[in-house]
């Protein structure tokens, strides 16, 4: 990326995201997920807390339940989920996060296939990655390996969620969110 498209301002502060870690799978469990241990290495690498991590099972419903829990809980900025995103019969991960969206952020998931493309070829486009904001938390729902977590954290999210990044970035929308909730309530 050209220094003129994007760069870190070093007057501007670094302040740390709590982030909450969701693997999604029906075999996976804490020792192998390889995945989810990716993302929570890279989250606290950046200076990021990792708020909770959790493995739920490739259903809807329980995919709803824990997004909404997390959504529900102020110590948790961000949701990070791996898995369950491509086109088999139990990948239902995007049908679940659309569900509480409030808003989709779908330029994630054209940049993360365009990314990927340039890694992994036509194959990007069995991924249904995807991304929103729920209850002033941000959303993003990964492919369930640990290359596709690399690329995701590694060229879009390391960035959009720093403070310092120019010229736009996440975390300083962060305060925005819930505008139309404090409107409403006005």
């Amino acid at each position: 990326m050209s220094s003129s498209m994007s760069r870190i301002d070093p007057n501007r502060p670094f302040l740390p995201v709590n982030i909450a870690v969701l693997t999604v799978s029906d075999t996976r469990g804490e020792a192998d997920d390889r995945s989810g241990k990716t993302l929570v290495e890279r989250i606290e690498a950046a200076g990021h807390r990792v708020a909770a991590k959790a493995i739920v099972r490739d259903e809807k419903s329980d995919i709803v339940a824990r997004l909404s829990a997390w959504i529900a809980d102020p110590a948790v900025d961000v949701v990070i989920a791996t898995g369950g995103t491509g086109v088999t019969g139990r990948d239902v991960t995007p049908e679940a996060f659309r569900s509480v969206y409030e808003k989709e952020i779908s330029g994630f998931g054209e940049l993360f296939r365009w990314l990927s493309f340039q890694k992994i070829g036509t194959s990007t486009i069995q991924s249904r990655a995807t991304a929103g904001v729920a209850g002033g938390t941000y959303l993003f729902a990964l492919p369930g390996s640990p290359g596709a977590c690399r690329d995701a954290w590694d060229e879009i999210l390391v960035q959009q969620l720093d403070n310092r990044h120019r010229p736009c970035n996440f975390v300083e929308l962060m305060p925005r969110l819930q505008e139309h909730v404090k409107a409403k309530a006005s």
